[in-house]
């Protein structure tokens, strides 16, 4: 019964994507001819001081690689063309001559997945100025990652682009918010709102947070508070406390590539701010589809780790 009802849940959500994409994409979608070249993707910055979040770049891509060797940001994309096989051309935009997220036309499908390992980090561990018990408790989840994620778990900031499915961008201009659907793990989505609200002085702490978001040039800037301790922000299990505050940026810088920078203030977590990247490709031709986590989902690599159990009545999730 208890399984049955999860199934129902989650399926229900999906009739939500497809009708909206179809319906809001023709009416974002700019006339012939409008694309124009894309921007350049901005240079790599240094971490900021301070509390405050400053807008900059980081230090995702750069910096010495840790000693295991893994490196964190960057990616591939860099405009080679998408995994359809198309070659990369101008964004496309807006009749108001602003870079769409999503695809040009109803009739042109895509999704967006990561252009590098999903395992790999936000930024090099050597970069990251973990507290003592932050460090400690990151390097127990590197050997035993117990990720809410493979429980079926909404995942917020990094951590939601991390899969192979991929993720969609939906923009509503008379609702003034955009939607970014999470196509696998729990299949859920995420609202920033664009209608110049603060952020609630109250609220519960949620997995997504709340959102906000503006327009710079073709870059979606959007600052989000509000997160509960319950999910990994990374695939790589670093830790965060309720005091999460983060500026995320989406720069759509051709028709393939998306560059995601998030800068991460946790003084509950960290002794300073710092910032991770990596870029997200196109998989054009793709578009949302049925996906129920709770089905025969084993992940045993990702709950158990070097614990010999966990808490849980069958290898089933949940």
């Amino acid at each position: 019964m208890r399984r049955n009802f999860f199934v129902a849940a989650a399926a229900a959500a999906l009739f939500i994507a497809p009708p909206l994409s179809n319906a809001l994409l023709a009416e974002q979608a700019a006339p012939a001819g409008a694309a124009a070249q894309a921007p350049a993707s901005p240079p790599a910055g240094t971490p900021a001081g301070g509390r405050a979040i400053q807008g900059g770049g980081g230090q995702g891509g750069g910096g010495t690689p840790p000693a295991d060797g893994r490196q964190g940001g960057g990616g591939r994309g860099g405009g080679r063309g998408g995994r359809g096989g198309a070659p990369a051309g101008p964004a496309p935009r807006n009749a108001q001559g602003r870079a769409l997220l999503t695809t040009a036309t109803p009739a042109e499908k895509g999704v967006w997945t990561p252009n590098f390992s999903i395992t790999a980090p936000l930024a090099p561990a050597n970069t990251v100025p973990f507290m003592d018990w932050s460090k400690a408790l990151w390097q127990d989840r590197e050997k035993n990652e117990l990720e809410p994620h493979t429980r079926c778990k909404p995942s917020g900031v990094a951590r939601q682009f991390l899969t192979p499915y991929g993720v969609e961008f939906v923009e509503i201009p008379d609702l003034q918010q955009i939607y970014i659907f999470d196509i696998g793990g729990p299949h859920t989505y995420r609202i920033v709102y664009m209608d110049g609200r603060a952020h609630p002085k109250d609220f519960t702490p949620t997995y997504y947070g709340h959102s906000t978001g503006k327009w710079e040039g073709d870059t979606l800037v959007v600052d989000s508070v509000g997160f509960n301790e319950s999910f990994c922000f990374v695939r790589r299990g670093l830790p965060h406390t309720e005091k999460l505050h983060t500026i995320e940026k989406f720069t759509r810088t051709d028709s393939n590539t998306i560059n995601y920078e998030a800068t991460i203030d946790d003084p509950g977590a960290y002794t300073n701010q710092w910032t991770g990247k990596f870029t997200l490709g196109l998989s054009a031709g793709q578009e949302l589809f049925e996906y129920v986590c709770q089905q025969d989902n084993k992940a045993t690599e990702l709950m158990v780790g070097d614990f010999k159990s966990v808490d849980r009545s069958s290898d089933f999730i949940p």
